[in-house]
């Protein structure tokens, strides 16, 4: 499988973005068939450069994580991205699984702190990691794979003393050995700009930042989210989505015509990539890259 730091390059040396996916491990045999049968067949006509799949909360499905993305690998020939998290997770328990995934071929990681279970407070593991910056320079020891390390347009939630204060730790993340970022979900491009260009000019990052982009479904699934990480949603957003209300099929389609013109403006702009998350459908996706004519984008 291709590094993804080798596939910015040939993207950036082609005069476009890298596009990208992101999947969950299946949580029954129902949504398994699901994936394999239509939402993998549907998004991979559309020609991504890399797919990822998330390691769940506390590393719960690092079983399923592996076995999905040797799936992917082996089957479709896509390279994929393994999540990998500090949560409940010892050094020698983290080498244990990095060692594991090496065997099967992965050869790409995104290193993330993760969030515990229940919420709350995050809790270090004694013997573990504080901090993903520890765990990036971990797996740059061990040696043989490319590294994502995630980025917040709006500054981590977790992280009081401010969004300049977030950047200058992803700087920090950077300069431990990561590869690549990829951000956290965000509805206002202008967020995501200015990153960017505090990264770049302010504080010296050279490596790829990939746009994470959600296309919403459901106006209290899009609350659930922004909760959680954070993010904001802009006024006409906000406002859209609360017109529609419990109309799931009105916000799906308002999401895909929202996440069309996010996506218009990012390529304008030369972005590095787009990463979206899919949340193992392909629908809305599919729709927006047929919008874009992007690469092979289909409706399905």
């Amino acid at each position: 499988m291709e590094s993804i730091r080798a596939i910015h390059s040939a993207a950036k040396s082609a005069g476009h973005a890298a596009l990208s996916f992101e999947f969950f491990p299946p949580k029954s045999a129902e949504s398994e068939a699901a994936l394999q049968e239509k939402t993998l067949p549907a998004l991979l006509a559309a020609r991504p450069d890399y797919c990822s799949v998330t390691y769940g909360a506390g590393g719960g499905t690092r079983e399923k994580t592996l076995d999905v993305v040797e799936q992917i690998q082996s089957q479709h020939g896509l390279t994929t991205m393994m999540h990998l998290t500090c949560v409940h997770s010892t050094r020698d328990q983290i080498r244990a699984v990095v060692e594991e995934a090496r065997k099967r071929g992965v050869r790409n990681f995104l290193a993330l702190r993760g969030d515990p279970p229940s919420g709350g407070e995050y809790v270090p593991t004694p013997g573990g990691f504080e901090f993903s910056s520890q765990l990036v320079s971990f797996l740059r020891e061990l040696g043989g794979f490319d590294i994502g390390t995630a980025g917040f347009p709006e500054g981590h939630i977790a992280c009081k003393q401010g969004k300049l204060v977030d950047w200058g730790y992803l700087r920090d993340k950077v300069q431990a050995g990561a590869d690549f970022i990829i951000t956290q979900l965000f509805f206002d491009n202008t967020d995501f700009f200015r990153f960017r260009d505090h990264l770049s000019r302010n504080l010296g990052v050279a490596v790829p930042i990939i746009a994470g982009i959600l296309p919403v479904i459901s106006r209290r699934q899009t609350t659930k989210f922004v909760e959680l990480c954070g993010a904001g949603l802009p006024v006409e957003f906000r406002s859209r989505l609360e017109e529609l209300g419990e109309d799931d099929a009105a916000v799906t389609e308002y999401g895909i015509e929202h996440a069309t013109a996010q996506c218009r403006e990012l390529l304008r702009e030369g972005v590095d990539g787009i990463h979206f998350y899919t949340l193992n459908r392909a629908h809305s996706t599919c729709r927006i890259l047929s919008n874009l004519g992007f690469r092979g984008g289909v409706s399905a």
